[in-house]
């Protein structure tokens, strides 16, 4: 069935087909439409589901982890602040290998507040533990969801998953999103199994919350490195299969219009599908540029972004996130894979943009390009651009002048 549905809407169809049994919840912007629409169909006796509201994000994630370690098929959702309130409580939950699916909607991090997306919020947790896997359009976010499911349940891995997507541009888009059946999902997504995850009074068992210690400490966190490096094989089988029962295919690393481009763009969430369409006026125009995205953020599809990016003369990393004295997360990351590996390496060039939901424009998409490209012709990389056109500084000028006015020190601008 093909239905109109926000990225909002979506996550909720992919929590009711999973057939989540457990929805711990606090509200926050953009996210609660979520819970709201799962709340309904609750309350209309439409989806089997128990929601209960905590009094933080804290203990929201607490509630998740503790239930997914009874047996519990769970799922929660917050977004930018909340995310950060509960970010004690990822390390535990990831450290208790409880597996459960959270949604991120993301919003950029106050100060000053907003509320339109980047993904300083998301990237804040890429060391945590869990998996993460980064949505371009309302069909992923569902998809996703019941792939993140079948991989946090995976008896090689076993540790909870984020799921992303984009506040506002993406969290409130309508788009056709196909609907699977309830027995399509059961046929992909089997039932919970629990095994050494269900604590019973009859059968006590130790987990390791405490030790004293790094030997022991250091074995156990290792522990949850070797089992998010098997989620990388795990999601190639799960994407398989998914593929047989849905039709739709995904790979860790996606690669739009790639197989002969000079010059390729890198970016995650739902600016990529801005991306791909720049791809299409620059390939009009003669150019050949392609599109490399990431859906599979953690682990880091280290071969994945090899055989992407094999061959390709330059590289533009456009980050929607900025690590404050250092730059962009996602562009450190791409060239700490590349580097001491053999064979030529492309020119990776750092752009910080779409900060706070700032909009990219084709034009700008185009001036990449033609800076990637002389990067290549000068064999280096120039500084980290931010994308910022000189209108919009004049108009912050202003701004401040106007503030300066007010406040009675309009002498000092």
């Amino acid at each position: 069935m093909r239905v109109m549905l926000t990225g909002n809407g979506a996550a909720a169809w992919g929590a009711r087909l999973a057939g989540v049994e457990y929805l711990p919840a606090f509200p926050i912007t953009p996210q609660t439409e979520i819970i709201e629409t799962i709340a309904n169909w609750i309350d209309y006796g439409e989806f089997d589901c128990r929601v209960v509201m905590l009094d933080s994000e804290h203990s929201m994630i607490t509630a998740a982890g503790a239930a997914a370690t009874t047996g519990v098929r769970t799922f929660t959702a917050t977004s930018s602040q909340g995310l950060l309130y509960g970010m004690e409580m990822l390390y535990t939950v990831a450290g208790w290998r409880a597996p459960f699916v959270l949604v991120n909607v993301s919003r950029g991090l106050a100060s000053p507040i907003t509320l339109e997306p980047d993904h300083n919020d998301i990237l804040a947790a890429r060391d945590c533990g869990f998996l993460q896997l980064h949505c371009a359009t309302c069909q992923e976010v569902l998809d996703s969801i019941l792939l993140a499911f079948r991989l946090t349940e995976d008896n090689r891995v076993r540790l909870p998953a984020i799921v992303n997507l984009d506040g506002f541009y993406l969290s409130f888009t309508r788009e056709p999103v196909q609907l699977p059946s309830e027995q399509q999902v059961a046929g992909f997504l089997p039932p919970f199994d629990p095994q050494n995850q269900g604590f019973r009074a009859g059968a006590p068992f130790s987990q390791a919350v405490a030790v004293l210690g790094g030997s022991a400490y250091s074995y156990f966190r290792y522990q949850c490195h070797l089992a998010a490096l098997n989620a990388e094989q795990a999601f190639s089988e799960s994407a398989a299969l998914f593929s047989e029962a849905f039709g739709r295919s995904y790979q860790a690393v996606e690669s739009y219009r790639c197989d002969d481009a000079e010059v390729v763009f890198v970016m995650m969430g739902s600016f990529a599908t801005k991306a791909k369409a720049a791809v299409d006026q620059l390939r009009a125009a003669g150019q050949a540029v392609g599109l490399v995205r990431p859906l599979l953020l953690r682990p880091f599809p280290v071969k994945a972004f090899g055989r992407a990016l094999a061959g390709k003369r330059g590289v533009a990393v456009i980050d929607q996130n900025l690590s404050p004295g250092y730059g962009g997360i996602l562009h450190a990351e791409l060239a700490a894979n590349l580097y001491g590996h053999s064979g030529s390496k492309p020119v990776l060039v750092s752009f910080i943009g779409g900060l706070g939901g700032r909009d990219i424009s084709s034009e700008e998409f185009f001036e990449m390009a033609k800076i990637t490209r002389q990067a290549v012709a000068d064999g280096s990389a120039p500084p980290p651009r931010l994308l910022y056109t000189g209108d919009e500084l004049r108009e912050m000028k202003k701004w401040q002048a106007i503030a300066l006015q007010q406040s009675g020190r309009g002498d000092q601008t």
